[in-house]
């Protein structure tokens, strides 16, 4: 039985179950937890950066946004209040539509 000891979706197990397959888990604690969702984050990252199609880009983009929903809760935090940061950051600083590419700074 292969080992794989990483954070899966909340239904994973009932998807294997179904296939009739036996498997293990166990629940994490909080810590754990939020390393895990620290480990994902850099996989789905990864597989983003490889994604070769618009719409495997998107699928990635989904799984981390999943990730980032989670991830909030880690810190006693919510999306809302994590979208409130985004938009009180994006007034302040801009966002990256405009696309700009800072090359150099004079000291």
């Amino acid at each position: 039985m292969p080992i794989y000891n990483k954070l899966v979706r909340d239904l994973i197990p009932q998807v294997i179950e179904k296939t009739g397959s036996a498997f293990s888990t166990r629940i994490l604690s909080k810590d754990e937890y939020t390393t895990e969702i620290k480990k994902k984050l850099s996989e789905e990252l990864k597989e983003y950066n490889e994604a070769k199609t618009s719409e495997e880009a998107v699928e990635e983009l989904a799984d981390i946004l999943e990730l980032l929903h989670a991830a909030v809760k880690t810190h006693d935090s919510s999306f809302e209040e994590l979208e409130e940061v985004r938009k009180s950051k994006a007034k302040e600083r801009g966002g990256f539509e405009k696309r700009i590419l800072l090359v150099a700074v004079e000291d």
